[in-house]
């Protein structure tokens, strides 16, 4: 059953970096999500560099109690997305592509690029 769904998470990741490698004008903004954390960086696969990367281990969020824990991680993903924009407006990187890799566009990937659509990045 493990080894079923990892094999279709990596066919759903191949797909959609299939679909991001027939425009190369743009760079990727590429996600990976962990249990606890969430990381987020731009690339340039021309040059193949990473131009801003963004994580939620630095950030120092105070979660109410009475929320869910669930509420943190949603949090989190909103003020990364958000701390990516601010980083990338001031190297002057307006248009990345969204690759959200094997994960579903729902969640804290979703609160991630809302978060990152109203800091100025367009997708």
């Amino acid at each position: 059953m493990i080894k079923r769904y990892k094999n279709i998470q990596e066919e759903r990741k191949i797909k959609v970096r299939a679909k991001l490698k027939r425009v190369t004008d743009r760079l990727r903004l590429s996600i990976f999500r962990s249990n606890k954390h969430i990381f987020c960086q731009i690339i340039n696969d021309k040059k193949a560099e990473s131009q801003v990367a963004v994580s939620d281990l630095n950030l120092k969020l105070k979660a109410d109690s009475k929320k869910k824990p669930s509420s943190k991680k949603f949090l989190q993903a909103s003020e990364v997305g958000r701390l990516l924009a601010l980083k990338a407006k001031n190297k002057k990187i307006k248009k990345v592509y969204f690759d959200r890799g094997r994960y579903k566009y729902h969640g804290r990937i979703k609160a991630l690029a809302d978060a990152a659509r109203a800091g100025g990045l367009e997708f």
